[in-house]
């Protein structure tokens, strides 16, 4: 989903729309400028920068497709202001990115997909390749610019505890499907579907304060390109019935503001 939003891949069916406009031929001045509006924060420091441009061609080289700036001066002059915002050095302009470590790669992805002034970010596991500490120090700044500069994030991840720290409202999906929407405290409080109880009963706690039993699942994990008929999930879900093989779950509002795609209604 992430790449498609970018454009970087095509949908298969189905249509994405940001801002009320589809998100589909990238040729056209109109579209152009919406992906301008939408940037991605990649899940590798250490691929994802060129390494052949200073940090400083890398920061302004947006802002020249996109006529930001009235010349390199003034391009320059941002490149140094995201560098301060992302925490470092403005003499980093002159560097290349294999002089810096994997948290300040990072740090550098950031300022780069700022560059171009969005307000839409797909975060790609942004922070699954570095070590804890390095990672407290990325949330943390995402989600001061998020507030700073009121920008919308799709952060996607595997990390339940990270997940529940930086969302306000969390998709989980299996095999490429949505199978629940909730807002946050919601989900990880009372969680409907089958897949994502499994999930947070593998998450380890230090209080008790809800009594959870651990779900295990069975079975292999079918394949994405192709899946089991009906429900992708019913091969492994200790609660599937034979309706599950015959009809395709669609998200349905159950309480609140939580969703779920399962023809079981009657779980508690």
């Amino acid at each position: 989903i992430g790449k498609i939003i970018v454009g970087l891949t095509e949908a298969s069916k189905g249509n994405i729309s940001f801002n009320g406009s589809p998100l589909k031929d990238r040729r056209n001045k109109a579209s152009k400028n919406i992906y301008r509006q939408i940037q991605i924060v990649f899940q590798d420091p250490y691929s994802s920068l060129n390494p052949r441009m200073r940090i400083g061609n890398m920061l302004t080289e947006g802002m020249l497709i996109h006529g930001i700036g009235a010349d390199k001066k003034e391009r320059m002059k941002k490149a140094g202001n995201l560098l301060d915002i992302v925490g470092l050095p403005r003499v980093s302009l002159r560097k290349f990115p294999h002089e810096f470590s994997g948290g300040q790669r990072q740090r550098l992805s950031i300022a780069r997909a700022l560059a171009v002034e969005p307000e839409f970010i797909v975060a790609d596991e942004a922070v699954s390749a570095l070590d804890v500490s390095i990672q407290a120090q990325i949330i943390n700044l995402l989600q001061d610019l998020q507030q700073d500069r009121r920008l919308t994030m799709l952060f996607i991840a595997h990390d339940l505890a990270v997940v529940r720290h930086i969302s306000d409202r969390v998709a989980v999906m299996y095999l490429g499907q949505i199978v629940e929407l909730a807002e946050t405290e919601e989900l990880f409080s009372e969680p409907q579907h089958p897949y994502t109880r499994a999930l947070l009963s593998a998450v380890p706690r230090l209080t008790h304060d809800v009594e959870r039993k651990r779900i295990s699942l069975k079975g292999e994990i079918p394949s994405p390109v192709n899946p089991p008929s009906g429900c992708a999930f019913r091969t492994r879900c200790p609660f599937a019935i034979p309706e599950c093989s015959e009809e395709e779950p669609v998200l349905t509002s159950v309480k609140g503001s939580q969703m779920k795609a399962c023809l079981r209604n009657d779980l508690n």
